[in-house]
């Protein structure tokens, strides 16, 4: 990985979710833009809030897709990540950056 550049693999997501409520939301619904959650698997020597095997927020449109060893990745920069979920957090701590 060079410079500020973050590597992710991308959560599965069911075709079709269900809300909070149990209400079956299909695939196929338009929703506003909605952001996607993604595991950071390398990072760049210039990368300084994200490590590897963070959960990361970013936006699925901005996507630079890439594939390795029969595997899909997403390469993003940095500063296009709204927000990180780290296992790294004390407790009493959100856990979330943005």
């Amino acid at each position: 990985m060079l410079h500020d550049r973050v590597l992710v693999a991308l959560d599965k997501e069911a075709g079709e979710r269900r809300s909070t409520a149990g209400i079956v939301i299909p695939a196929t619904a338009a929703v506003g833009k909605r952001l996607s959650w993604a595991t950071v698997v390398a990072v760049g020597p210039n990368v300084r809030q994200v490590q590897i095997d963070d959960r990361v927020l970013h936006d699925p449109e901005d996507l630079a897709e890439v594939e390795l060893h029969g595997a899909a990745y997403v390469l993003l920069r940095e500063r296009d990540i709204h927000a990180v979920a780290a296992p790294r957090v004390e407790d009493g701590h959100t856990g979330l950056y943005l």
